[in-house]
């Protein structure tokens, strides 16, 4: 039989549909709170404001972190319009990037089957695949930073003639610069300290002469500075939060509260490696024997300093969120690869049998999800993601069912068996999520909200500060006491918030008194108080986690019985995703409310 990774065809058409359902799900979600919401709405006001500088988040300056994903989100949006999709496309382009590249690298360093085996193991990898539709930072991170390593290991292969080795080693500093604006200086001193790693392990010091610094590091300042300079030049107190507060703090400090124990990140990549943690720690060993190439090279080496430093690097960090590892997946898939090219159907077996007894479990106790709920509202939501649970779980033991009996005789079909579970299973049980995501995101209260609002009518965030509604309503926000992540730039421009509950109530009804309708969301501890100071207030929309309210058209039944208040209406278990919004939306004059009045 004719091995799968020869047939053009079959190649093909597996990334074909590979790409559809890929593609598709990008779109089939409700944006969440903190980091979906958050990065849409800063490129929704960069388009809308027209300012590509200085980037803004809720109206207030934002300099956590550099703009390469607000830009091409902002980018997307004006192509595109604003929509959950086009929130994701950077995202997703960025994870099929991933994949595409470690097939050509493992295909140009090692061979064309450990390319192709590269590629399934890659796009599987739960958490890989699951942060591929998130619209977070660290994906954009992991693809600039994988196009780095690709361009270093496919200048430095041994094949690779003059001009190659010049190409790609200017490939690598190019995503070394877009990695630093994705996220910073990680971007460059990630790279560097695995180089200066390989070089001591490996003993070779020749790499050196093959890096083109002079032209590299050109490369390097012409796409990494000009952003730098101008954002310095329009905000001077940029640099000292920047690179002393977010990039050496946060990592020295528990400053951001992200701490986590030194064996936080061992969980994560267990599950997010699914389904091939049975060749995992193989893999890793394998790696850690390679035998010196002819030209002195070793790639598999170099693939092992980088996963092993990235993942000590944030393992001792003082900040941990679970997608910092993620850069690490494109080298363990190349690591794996290398591993399953050699491997005998023992190790696909173990795999297997690590994928089928989370598929014997969901199946067995998916319908308890709904006991797990903290109260009565949550309940249906969550009863919502059973049935997306047990699918994932019956799919997840299919394939592993399907490699054990093929990984004696048709090893590639077994690998492809687990890779098309994995991949299928990881996106079932995200899209089954749709319905306690919208109901973090509040987005069905986004009718009732509308129906109350005009181009002039102020919304007050009180006590809290919502990530996803300001991208639905189009609407940027006046924070009232909670400060939340925008404490700097509230701080630079103090003019944007309310800082007290009290001064608030008198804003409030003084607009009230005027005739001017006004929109509050809050937490429903924050409605009680207000309420009982007497304030004009009629419920428009609540949930357990938060009130809206208006101060028009105030019953006098409504005062007299506060307690008659709207629940949010319609199935809260729909798994419906929102409606795209149009083109138009983009840039109208009423995206930025006016928060200066």
């Amino acid at each position: 039989m004719r091995e799968l990774h020869k047939s053009k065809t079959f190649v093909w058409v597996l990334f074909l549909l590979f790409c559809i359902i890929w593609c598709y799900m990008l779109g089939a979600r409700t944006l969440v709170p903190s980091d979906e919401g958050r990065y849409a709405e800063m490129a929704r006001e960069m388009v809308a404001t027209g300012d590509w500088i200085t980037l803004r988040l809720n109206g207030i300056k934002y300099f956590e972190k550099p703009p390469l994903q607000t830009w091409m989100n902002a980018l997307t949006f004006q192509v595109f319009g604003l929509g959950e999709w086009q929130a994701r496309l950077w995202t997703g382009l960025c994870g099929l990037l991933g994949v595409v590249l470690v097939a050509y690298t493992g295909r140009k360093v090692f061979s064309e089957r450990i390319g192709f085996f590269a590629a399934l193991v890659l796009g599987s990898s739960f958490l890989w695949a699951g942060l591929g539709h998130i619209n977070t930072l660290d994906m954009g991170l992991a693809a600039m930073m994988t196009l780095s390593l690709s361009g270093l290991l496919l200048a430095q292969r041994t094949d690779a003639t003059a001009a190659q080795q010049r190409n790609w080693m200017l490939v690598c500093w190019a995503g070394m610069a877009l990695s630093v604006l994705s996220k910073g200086l990680i971007g460059i001193l990630i790279p560097g300290a695995v180089l200066v790693l390989y070089t001591v392990f490996s003993r070779d010091w020749a790499i050196w002469k093959r890096l083109h610094l002079l032209k590299g590091l050109i490369l390097f300042f012409v796409i990494a500075t000009p952003w730098f300079v101008l954002i310095t030049l329009k905000n001077p107190e940029f640099p000292q939060f920047f690179f002393i507060h977010e990039q050496f703090q946060r990592f020295t400090s528990k400053i951001h509260h992200r701490y986590g124990p030194p064996y936080y990140f061992v969980p994560i990549l267990l599950l997010g490696i699914i389904p091939w943690l049975g060749v995992l720690f193989q893999s890793l060993w394998n790696g850690a024997h390679e035998r010196n190439a002819a030209s002195g090279f070793q790639p598999k080496k170099m693939l092992l300093i980088w996963t092993l430093f990235i993942f000590v690097f944030f393992s001792i960090s003082d900040s941990k969120l679970p997608s910092y590892i993620l850069p690490i997946f494109p080298s363990l898939a190349l690591l794996i690869a290398c591993h399953l090219d050699r491997a005998s159907n023992k190790a696909i077996n173990a795999s297997a049998l690590v994928l089928l007894i989370p598929g014997l479990v969901g199946v067995a106790l998916a319908w308890k999800i709904p006991s797990l709920a903290k109260d009565a509202f949550s309940a249906p939501l969550m009863a919502a993601h059973v049935p997306w649970v047990f699918a994932a779980s019956v799919i997840a033991c299919i394939g592993a069912v399907a490699a054990l009996l093929l990984s004696r005789r048709q090893k590639e079909w077994a690998i492809v068996a687990l890779a098309a579970s994995g991949f299928v299973g990881g996106q079932l049980l995200m899209y089954g999520h749709d319905p306690q995501g919208r109901y973090s995101a509040g987005i069905d209260m986004v009718p009732a909200i509308e129906a109350e609002l005009t181009p002039e009518t102020p919304i007050y965030v009180v006590g809290k500060y919502e990530q996803s509604l300001p991208f639905y309503l189009r609407r940027t926000m006046i924070m009232v006491q909670h400060m939340d992540e925008l404490e700097f730039g509230l701080t630079q421009e103090p003019q944007l918030w309310i800082p007290t509950v009290d001064a608030f109530a008198v804003k409030w009804t003084a607009d009230h008194a005027a005739g001017k309708k006004d929109v509050a969301i809050m937490r429903p501890e924050n409605y009680v108080e207000l309420q009982k100071s007497g304030i004009p207030m009629r419920v428009i929309a609540q949930d357990p986690r938060r009130v809206v309210v208006t101060n028009a058209m105030l019953k006098p039944s409504e005062k007299s019985n506060p307690a008659n208040v709207p629940k949010m209406g319609g199935n809260p278990a729909s798994p419906e995703p929102s409606s795209s919004m149009s083109d138009a939306d983009a840039t109208s004059p009423t995206s930025i409310s006016s928060q200066k009045e």
